[in-house]
C-alpha cells in the first residue's frame, strides 16, 4: 500500500507542480487556449492565488514523508487539493452545460472526467495516509 501511495503522491505532485507554474506565470489567454478552460470565469488574483496552493501542495505531498516531520501535512494537502478539483469540476461542468446549451459539443467533458480522476487520487492519499 506504501508503494501505490508514493507512486500517486509522486504522480500528484507531478500534475500540480506543472499546473501550479503555468496558473502562476501564464497569461489567462493562453492558459484557456492551452485547454485550462476552468479558469475562463476566474480574476487573474483568484488563478494565482489557486497556483500558489497547487504548488504549496505540492511540497506538502512530499517534503513531510521524506522527511518524517509534520507527516499531517500530506493528507492535508491532498484534502486541499481535493477541495480544488471539487471547484475546477464544478467550473468545467458549468462550461459543459453552456457548451451543450449553444450545440457545441462535449469539449468541456473531459476536463470535468480528469478533474475527477484527479480527485479519486487526491482522496485515496488523504485516506491512505491518515
Amino acid at each position: 500500500m506504501n508503494i501505490a501511495l508514493w507512486t500517486v503522491q509522486i504522480l500528484l505532485a507531478g500534475i500540480f507542480l506543472w499546473s501550479g507554474t503555468v496558473k502562476g506565470t501564464w497569461a489567462k489567454d493562453r492558459l484557456i487556449a492551452s485547454g485550462q478552460t476552468g479558469v475562463a470565469p476566474f480574476p487573474v488574483p483568484v488563478i494565482r492565488l489557486t497556483a500558489v496552493a497547487e504548488l504549496l501542495a505540492v511540497v506538502g505531498l512530499i517534503a513531510p514523508r521524506l522527511t518524517g516531520i509534520g507527516l499531517v501535512l500530506t493528507p492535508a494537502a491532498a484534502v486541499g487539493l481535493s477541495l480544488v478539483m471539487i471547484g475546477a469540476a464544478a467550473s468545467h461542468s458549468r462550461l459543459l452545460r453552456a457548451d451543450l446549451a449553444a450545440g457545441r459539443g462535449l469539449r468541456e467533458a473531459q476536463n470535468v472526467a480528469a478533474n475527477l480522476v484527479l480527485l479519486a487520487l487526491c482522496v485515496f492519499v488523504a485516506a491512505g495516509r491518515l
